[in-house]
């Protein structure tokens, strides 16, 4: 990076702090619990370790999707700019969870969500 390039914040693993490869979809996880971008190494390592949780905030996986779309509405309703950005308005947008699409709702969680981090 020693070139001029930067690189944004969430393209950062928050454990190892190496930068994620791109597509940085493809080569990490996006945590339902604290919606932090986990590198695929990092992940692999705690579930190499036997870990039942989240490698950053420690946090259980979820059992089922309906208690990942909670931990999602839990970080929603904390006005987290990321959940709405990243995850809830993607699921209202195209659907998924067992929540019909709806773009109206989708829209405004992604208005909320530039408003609150324009802030």
């Amino acid at each position: 990076y020693s070139q001029g390039h930067v690189r944004p914040e969430g393209d950062f693993c928050p454990i190892c702090t190496l930068p994620i490869p791109l597509p940085v979809n493809n080569h990490s996880l996006l945590m339902p619990c604290c919606m932090k971008r986990i590198c695929q190494g990092c992940h692999g390592v705690a579930l190499k370790r036997e870990m039942g949780d989240c490698a950053f905030c420690r946090t259980p996986f979820p059992d089922s999707s309906a208690d990942e779309l909670a931990m999602i509405q839990a970080r929603v309703a904390k006005k987290d700019p990321s959940a709405m950005i990243c995850r809830l308005g993607e699921i209202y947008c195209f659907g998924g969870y067992e929540l019909q699409e709806d773009m109206q709702k989708a829209i405004d969680l992604w208005t909320e969500a530039a408003e609150s981090s324009v802030r």
